[in-house]
């Protein structure tokens, strides 16, 4: 009550602020250090970058930049806008970009995204409102990259600050942060127009309790936090509305390429005893869609693989259990015993009992181990495992496959827990990573998923909508396709 008290002060009128219920604490809000999904999409509303992503196809688009021009293949000059204010009201400058990027790259920093910007070589001031930037090389997603926040000069270099206390120049500022709840105020003269309401972004870890939340009027927005089941009770008749957008998400098997599981075919098997549209239709109600391509076809980078198949002949995911018995049967395989790692969540235990069903039809003896992610992720980076089911939350950029697939980033330099060993593989993605031109960079990263495909280096199971539930107060609340959560700046 006092946090709601407090919110209210700092409005300009409004009723309570608007509340977006999330599962977990936020582990830090300064952007140089957050890589946890709750504090990465609350940083986003605070923080600003030159770029933002946009929300349907997650293309690159001005944020704070008025324009951009590459000026050669390695140097890129980005226009400032003028009209926007940090929440202290000091004027945004290009001192600040230069800064910016001066600090992610810092060691003395110690930024956990100082990779992110690893291909400039220099950033300089152009004027006051203009930075050119220079690369080491051509790289390809320097536009997508400069999503990264923007922070004040004089602090850009200054000791971490979790509290989100740092300047921003996004439509919220930090107005309180107590345990379990972030209040948020609306800011003047951001990027944005100022929000009509506060936000509070509360901590609620059960799903009954938050459910309970939203019935009783005191939450406003559940984004992906409401289960299949639970979904019908979010009707008209406590004021709730359920809202689904295609996601650029990924969830997958993660394939540790050893043992039975180095053989192309015994993949390629577990892949075609899966039933994707069932799993899909019943376990998550219809909202997710089975995966045709490794890249969600929303992307920019989706490349229809019926419209080009006279040019690109990729292989089909689909359901085929009796191809998928002659496999195993070919490999050698009477009957193979597996184990799959997975997270307690009670949809993901539900899904990974079906899979194991399934698999046990065509010959596989699957064990499913439940862990905590923390457990389970130590264990993917050790190589401790067979198969893992996983999502990438976040599909913003084709190159992000760079870093879980290519032969250079098994852990500890990255996330290449499979140990993937393929030199054409990796030699299209540095490829991709260099290749400035959109449309020639599609058909690289359809070559890629063709090759993911042949392999199954990853088994690609489905892309999950991002399903929201809204109060009538928060109905205007859509989320990103990658569920990034700007439009509650627009609710009104």
């Amino acid at each position: 009550m006092l946090l709601c008290a407090a919110c209210r002060d700092v409005t300009t009128g409004d009723a309570r602020p608007i509340e977006m219920l999330v599962q977990n604490d936020a582990e830090t809000l300064d952007p140089r250090y957050v890589t946890d999904a709750v504090g990465i999409r609350t940083s986003r509303l605070i923080h600003a970058g030159l770029t933002r992503l946009d929300p349907s196809t997650l293309a690159p688009v001005p944020y704070a930049a008025k324009s951009w021009a590459w000026t050669d293949a390695t140097t890129l000059r980005v226009e400032v806008r003028d009209d926007v204010r940090f929440h202290s009201g000091a004027p945004l400058r290009a001192a600040d970009v230069v800064a910016t990027l001066r600090a992610f790259a810092s060691p003395a920093v110690g930024s956990r995204h100082a990779r992110v910007i690893d291909a400039i070589d220099r950033a300089d001031e152009d004027g006051e409102h203009a930075v050119v930037i220079r690369l080491k090389h051509a790289h390809a997603t320097l536009l997508s990259d400069l999503e990264l926040p923007i922070l004040r000069a004089d602090q850009a270099e200054s000791p971490p600050d979790p509290r989100g206390a740092l300047d921003g120049i996004g439509p919220f500022a930090v107005a309180r942060w107590e345990r379990g709840a972030i209040a948020l105020s609306p800011a003047d003269a951001s990027v944005v127009p100022r929000p009509a309401h506060a936000v509070v972004v509360r901590t609620v870890h059960d799903e009954n309790a938050r459910a309970l939340r939203l019935h009783a009027g005191r939450a406003d927005v559940a984004l992906n936090l409401v289960s299949p089941t639970l979904l019908p009770a979010m009707n008209a008749e406590h004021g709730l509305a359920v809202t689904s957008r295609p996601g650029s998400n990924l969830t997958y098997l993660v394939v540790r390429e050893s043992g039975a599981l180095a053989s192309r075919d015994v993949r390629r098997a577990i892949s075609l005893a899966i039933d994707r549209d069932t799993i899909t239709r019943t376990l998550f109600g219809g909202r997710a869609r089975g995966a045709t391509s490794i890249i969600p076809p929303t992307h920019w980078a989706y490349l229809d693989a019926d419209a080009e198949s006279s040019k690109t002949p990729l292989a089909r995911i689909a359901h085929a259990p009796q191809i998928a018995q002659a496999l195993l049967r070919d490999a050698g395989h009477a009957r193979l015993h597996l184990s799959l790692l997975t997270t307690p969540d009670r949809l993901r235990l539900s899904v990974a009992r079906v899979i194991a069903q399934e698999l046990a039809e065509v010959g596989v003896d699957l064990e499913v181990v439940p862990l905590e992610l923390g457990t389970l992720l130590a264990r993917l980076s050790a190589g401790d495992f067979e198969l893992a089911s996983l999502q990438l939350p976040e599909f913003t950029e084709p190159h992000v496959l760079r870093f879980f697939l290519h032969s250079d980033f098994v852990p500890p330099a990255g996330s290449n827990r499979g140990r993937v060993a393929d030199a054409e593989l990796s030699a299209m993605l540095d490829e991709g990573a260099r290749t400035l031109d959109v449309a020639e960079r599609r058909r690289i990263y359809a070559r890629v998923d063709q090759r993911i495909r042949e392999e199954m280096h990853v088994v690609p199971l489905w892309h999950e909508d991002q399903v929201a539930v809204t109060s009538a107060r928060a109905r205007s609340f859509v989320p990103s396709a990658e569920g990034r959560w700007l439009s509650l700046a627009d609710a009104r």
